[in-house]
């Protein structure tokens, strides 16, 4: 037997249901979250979340999920998720008792979501038999696609990530392998990388609207710079010695930059380079940088 299978599980109850049970049909391979993460603050933090979601958005029809395994699994939340933010009709039993009926309503409601959400099978990070079996990951995973296409200004939890295991029977025994997996993004990333891929296109796939968005720039430093009496014509050259980019922190931010502190007139490449050094500490400072600039 692979190790990391059994270095995965702390919990001798869940170690000793795969080794009695027949959970995992042969050939077949079940994503779980390890047992370490299973106290993670963040999970904790996101189920808490989609649990009071679901309750809040489900108040007026008297529903109550306290558990995201246990009162999902047959459907009938779903469904009732799906009509209210969707306004879907789904040609289904609301209720369905036995299992077979059960899985004939989650067939229905995951292609209903499958369409909403124009995902493909392949894409798909969750199935009927895992919403079926309770599976906490695929649950997750299915709430978080719901909620971000219903409601896509939801505050969600971001970068919350987990320990799986991957768990697949073979002639040879059980296979095991383990990663991290995200079930929510980390949204400054998202945003910083936006904005960075927004510059790149525009500098290697946009040249001819560069001119516009530099003459775009000009016009917002002389709209404030011209009231220190300055005109600014170039960014390139007028830029490299760091008084105007000083100037123009000082007129933003509401505030007097001593002289002292500063070159007015420097004469040297040491004392532009004190300049720029000083605008972006001032800039760090202020939390609008968040990356390393190279002053040179």
């Amino acid at each position: 037997m692979d190790p990391d299978f059994l270095n995965a599980f702390t919990q001798p109850s869940t170690l000793d249901r795969f080794l009695t049970e027949d959970v995992i049909a042969k050939g077949e391979k079940r994503k779980l979250i390890k047992p370490t993460s299973s106290n993670n603050p963040k999970l904790e933090e996101l189920k808490l979340f989609l649990t009071e979601w679901i309750n809040r958005t489900l108040k007026e029809e008297h529903i109550v999920v306290k558990s995201l395994e246990e009162d999902l699994y047959d459907g009938l939340v779903l469904h009732h998720l799906l009509e209210n933010l969707g306004s879907l009709k789904l040609d289904v039993d609301k209720i369905a008792l036995t299992e077979k009926k059960q899985r004939q309503k989650l067939t229905v409601i995951m292609e209903a979501v499958a369409k909403c959400l124009q995902l493909e099978e392949s894409q798909l990070k969750w199935s009927v038999e895992s919403i079926l079996a309770k599976d906490l990951l695929s649950t997750l995973h299915l709430l978080v696609a719901i909620a971000k296409h219903f409601e896509p200004n939801l505050a969600l939890p971001p970068n919350v990530q987990v320990e799986t295991i991957t768990i697949e029977t073979t002639s040879r025994g059980l296979k095991t392998s383990n990663a991290v997996e995200y079930i929510t993004e980390d949204k400054e990333n998202i945003e910083a990388q936006s904005k960075d891929d927004a510059f790149d296109e525009l500098f290697s796939c946009a040249p001819d609207k560069l001119d516009a968005v530099k003459k775009a720039l000009l016009q917002f430093v002389d709209q404030h710079v011209g009231k220190l009496g300055l005109n600014v014509k170039d960014i390139e050259s007028q830029f490299s010695d760091g008084v105007i980019l000083l100037l123009l922190i000082g007129q933003l931010e509401g505030y007097f930059l001593n002289l002292r502190n500063f070159f007015l007139t420097p004469a040297s490449t040491t004392e532009m380079l004190h300049n720029i050094n000083l605008a972006l500490d001032l800039l760090a400072e202020g939390g609008l940088l968040n990356f390393p600039v190279n002053s040179e």
